[in-house]
């Protein structure tokens, strides 16, 4: 496998920006890709500093790209940077440009952590199309909830400037409104993982009942872990096998 850094201008965000890739050596055939999306926190380098994920991908014969989207909430900002925009159409054409990666649906995955598992679940819900599967580790999915409930200065300021002119509710940012206005047999193959002491379970449990009124099939279990990167090593590895398994 090859680890590698990429800093590339982003026409999108009209900056220079980062991402980091890990990619199978051998062979000639376009690679399996999973797009795997950092946490608030994080940046594209987290995944490879704190987990085995290129050991794990080199075990799959898997492309594994990582962008950086800082605090964005995978999101067009209202004060900020297009980065919705920048993750769906310029990202995927970059990687497409840059490596010999596969566009097929089969073929194309996408996961997260945290802000990423929204931010993964979310692209799957918007652009079913694009993806065999998608899954959620310990995902912040209820952003409704957060922008109208969480009174914790910092993500209050965080939400204000990246949704200060639009009520996230009912819209296409709030995943428990995609579910319900989603065509179930249209979806991708859907995970989630989240740790029962982990503050975001009750968005997480949240989700899974939406899925279940709404008729989406979803891969879903809680199980002891909190929001730490111990846990989010060992659900990655669940995460690639349920991904991959429906392969063909």
């Amino acid at each position: 496998m090859a680890l590698i850094r990429v800093d590339f201008a982003a026409e999108t965000l009209e900056l220079d920006t980062s991402m980091t890739v890990v990619l199978p050596q051998q062979g000639a055939s376009p690679t399996p890709v999973l797009y795997l999306l950092h946490g608030l926190t994080d940046d594209d380098t987290a995944w490879t500093r704190f987990t085995s994920i290129e050991r794990y991908a080199s075990e799959k014969g898997l492309a594994v790209v990582m962008p950086q989207v800082h605090r964005s909430f995978y999101a067009n900002e209202a004060y900020g940077m297009r980065f919705w925009d920048f993750l769906t159409e310029e990202l995927p054409a970059t990687v497409e440009r840059f490596f010999n990666v596969s566009t097929r649906r089969a073929d194309t995955f996408v996961a997260g952590l945290s802000m990423g598992g929204y931010g993964a679940l979310k692209w799957a819900l918007r652009e079913p199309h694009r993806f065999a599967a998608a899954a959620s580790l310990s995902g912040a999915v209820d952003l409704a909830y957060i922008q109208e409930f969480d009174l914790r200065p910092h993500i209050r300021a965080l939400v204000s400037r990246v949704f200060p002119d639009r009520k996230v509710a009912g819209g296409d940012e709030d995943l428990l409104h995609l579910v319900k206005t989603a065509d179930p047999d249209a979806l991708p193959r859907l995970l989630l993982r989240c740790g029962t002491e982990d503050h975001l379970v009750k968005q997480n449990e949240r989700f899974v009942t939406a899925c279940t009124a709404a008729g989406v099939k979803l891969d879903a279990e809680f199980g002891p872990g909190e929001h730490e990167w111990g846990y989010w090593d060992a659900q990655i590895q669940v995460a690639l096998d349920f991904m991959l398994a429906g392969r063909r």
